[in-house]
């Protein structure tokens, strides 16, 4: 089956992903801080769950990387 997400939401789960590593934070501990459940980033990373710009703030402000920095990083000014 072929993704529906574009190319631009898959390089921006890619940045998050990307962001989640270099933090040195584990799927488990992103969600455990957001008061979700332990899939909740692994849904969001293989792109089976959609995110919002409040959850991408979240995550940036988990990962200690601005939301503007992950934008430019996939092309968005």
């Amino acid at each position: 089956m072929k993704s529906q997400h574009s190319k631009v939401y898959k390089d921006l789960l890619a940045a998050l992903k990307d962001a989640r590593l270099k933090a040195g934070v584990t799927q488990f501990e992103a969600s455990t801080k957001l008061k979700k459940h332990p899939p909740y980033i692994s849904k969001i990373e293989s792109g089976e769950r959609r995110i919002d710009v409040v959850e991408l703030h979240e995550l940036c402000v988990i990962y200690g990387v601005p939301v503007s920095k992950i934008l430019r990083k996939v092309g968005i000014r």
